[in-house]
């Protein structure tokens, strides 16, 4: 239990409220969803076969198929209409190779998602350390950014070839007994596919997913770093235009306005006293 708390006091667990915790907890989580809804998978459906001998029909013929989908090897008991024995009629098609290329993809991913929530929130210090840790996960999550891709695509692809296989309608072309005119034949039980068709939006949600975190993953690396720092500031050469709203200055001013007239207030005071009585002799 020490260890435990240790651990848990050590954690870095602020990294999950980013982009790039908070994705792959998403990984984590749809990856689980994609590879259960179609590995734990089990469908049945039912057929009625009606002899003109009704004591040789069967009203309730049931087929049950599951994963990984070799109907191949399932088969089901249906009566001839002519007496003796019912005969053994196995389903056509095997599509376990997209199934199971699809649910290992889904575990895998889910087994990758785990140890990278560890390493990021006990060892996010070494998973930086000269960018090794980042670049390992850029290559490994681009890998399954591409297998998610195919293994989707031929799992989509493989689900409709089931869907078709197991149409009770196609079924029942496989009964002898159905091509005789005197004998009817019909559908009781559709298969329930729901989850199987689930499996598939899972599996393009974690597509667009891991396509996803390959940015966030990308911008750890540093590789970005060099290229989205800002420019050196540069000084602005002086210009000769003026700034909104400021006057413009008259060449002539600094002349006009170093221009001033020298008063010798001293010598004009005398000459004032002098003048004085000179002109007031005049008039006497």
């Amino acid at each position: 239990m020490d260890v435990v708390n240790q651990l848990v006091a050590q954690g870095q667990f602020r990294v999950l409220k980013v982009p790039l915790g908070f994705i792959k907890i998403l990984q984590w989580f749809f990856s689980i969803l994609a590879f259960s809804t179609c590995g734990s998978y089990s469908g049945m459906l039912r057929m009625a076969v009606e002899c003109k001998n009704r004591t040789e029909s069967d009203l309730s013929i049931e087929v049950e198929f599951e994963y990984p989908f070799r109907l191949h090897h399932e088969y089901f008991d249906a009566p001839t209409c002519k007496g003796g024995n019912p005969e053994r009629i196995f389903l056509v098609g095997d599509y376990s190779s997209s199934a199971e290329c699809f649910v290992t993809v889904g575990v895998f991913s889910f087994l990758y998602a785990t140890a990278a929530l560890s390493v990021y929130v006990f060892l996010f210090d070494k998973y930086k350390e000269n960018n090794k840790g980042p670049l390992v996960d850029l290559g490994v999550s681009a890998v399954f950014a591409f297998m998610w891709l195919v293994s989707s695509a031929a799992w989509a692809k493989g689900l409709s070839d089931v869907k078709v296989a197991t149409d009770p309608d196609q079924v029942i072309t496989l009964i002898g007994a159905c091509d005789a005119e005197e004998n009817r034949c019909r559908e009781v039980h559709d298969p329930v596919m729901s989850g199987l068709n689930t499996s598939v939006a899972f599996g393009f949600i974690n597509v667009v997913l891991w396509v996803g975190n390959l940015w966030f993953v990308f911008k750890e690396t540093g590789i970005i770093a060099p290229f989205m720092r800002a420019p050196p500031a540069q000084e602005k050469p002086p210009t000769a235009t003026t700034a909104p709203g400021a006057y413009e200055q008259d060449p002539y001013a600094s002349n006009q306005g170093s221009y001033q007239p020298d008063y010798n207030q001293q010598g004009y005071s005398q000459d004032a006293e002098q003048g004085a009585p000179t002109s007031f002799s005049n008039q006497m």
